[in-house]
């Protein structure tokens, strides 16, 4: 070993190390997908977007976007040779397309492929779509009126909290409503499919979870795993962004690839992707503390409510991470606390830098 890597391990001397794609970074020479030579024939995707919140779909009319120019198909959900799902977690409850009823403005219900992205754009235009609007709840004091959760929520609980908290000389009461955010990564959304011999299709996609996005797609097309091979080469930003939500993008041009023979790459605009993609969790959180003449914390409880949105995603770990860091760097001799996911008929919140643990030492940090 050359004396100075030898130095650098034993940490006697330190060197400048630059990162792998630095000079790409900052030169421009970078490649994400979107630099990369479109295949020839290549189809470009774009998704219909629902324009409800919550709502049956009563006619779903299809046949004027595929009489628009350039088009070379049209799916929906009827066109889904495996499961029309790419839940993480196996809750069955993420539909690609939507089939039958609308769940959240923005949701999918079927894509388009063109020649070229302007033609998509224009085509997704021209489908008739018919809703007979159900209730919608959208805020978290909504869905609390008549509460239905995503999955169920979880109680910490030391000591016994009302019984301390009774008895505490003072005592405050309160609410803290944490807004949620976008991830907003430079680069957004996009995959590009490549079919394959028999079953095969690979994916170069913008991922920070390559194996769930193989999983996924292999699952919507009815295939067996490795028949899926999912790159990444780079992501221009993530955040939590990527991390589940990549996937309806990469099935959805996997089943235009598979079904066409051609490549097929998906690119959303800023906007769509933004309407249709989980952010951050909002939440309410209401506490109750109970403390000394000192200010010295005798019993506390927090219930953390939280907008899911319409399907389970991570929600679950993400709502657990907040109860685990609901103490952040205090103590609370006598504690319950408490998880609410609320199902909302919104985008379904996803991961994001954190993973619910901002939520949670908020919520202390508001108490002190």
């Amino acid at each position: 070993m050359p004396d100075a890597a030898a130095g650098r391990i034993r940490g006697g001397a330190h060197a400048a190390l630059a990162h792998d794609s630095a000079v790409k970074h900052v030169s421009g020479e970078a490649r994400y997908i979107d630099d990369l030579p479109e295949p020839a024939g290549c189809l470009h995707v774009c998704l219909g977007l629902s324009a409800r919140a919550h709502a049956r779909i009563t006619r779903l009319d299809l046949e004027p976007v595929r009489r628009a120019p350039h088009v070379v198909l049209v799916l929906s959900a009827e066109d889904i040779p495996g499961l029309n799902d790419v839940s993480p977690t196996g809750t069955l409850d993420d539909p690609v397309f939507a089939d039958g009823e609308v769940m959240f403005h923005g949701q999918p219900v079927f894509a388009v492929a063109a020649t070229s992205r302007p033609a998509a754009r224009r085509a997704v235009l021209e489908a008739v779509v018919e809703y007979q609007d159900l209730p919608a709840k959208i805020t978290i004091e909504q869905a609390l009126e008549d509460p239905e959760v995503v999955i169920p929520g979880h109680r910490m609980v030391r000591g016994d909290a009302a019984g301390a908290l009774a008895e505490a000389p003072h005592r405050v009461a309160g609410r803290i409503a944490i807004g949620g955010q976008d991830h907003f990564y430079l680069e957004g959304q996009i995959a590009l499919a490549l079919p394959g011999e028999d079953d095969e299709v690979t994916l170069l996609s913008s991922t920070q979870h390559p194996s769930e996005v193989q999983h996924a797609v292999a699952k919507v097309l009815g295939v067996l795993n490795h028949a899926v091979t999912v790159e990444v080469r780079r992501m221009g930003g993530g955040f939590g962004g990527k991390e589940t939500q990549a996937a309806l993008f990469a099935a959805v041009a996997a089943l235009v690839a598979k079904r066409t023979g051609h490549a097929a790459k998906i690119r959303p605009d800023r906007d769509d992707d933004m309407i249709a993609t989980g952010k951050r969790h909002d939440f309410l959180a209401d506490y109750d503390v109970g403390f000394d003449d000192e200010g010295r914390i005798e019993a506390a409880t927090i219930r953390f409510a939280s907008r899911c949105g319409f399907s389970a995603d991570l929600s679950g770990a993400i709502n657990d991470r907040a109860l685990f860091h609901a103490d952040n760097a205090y103590h609370y001799p006598a504690v319950l606390l408490e998880s609410l996911p609320l199902r909302t008929h919104t985008v379904s919140n996803t991961a994001f830098r954190g993973f619910g643990g901002p939520q949670g030492m908020l919520a202390a940090e508001r108490m002190i």
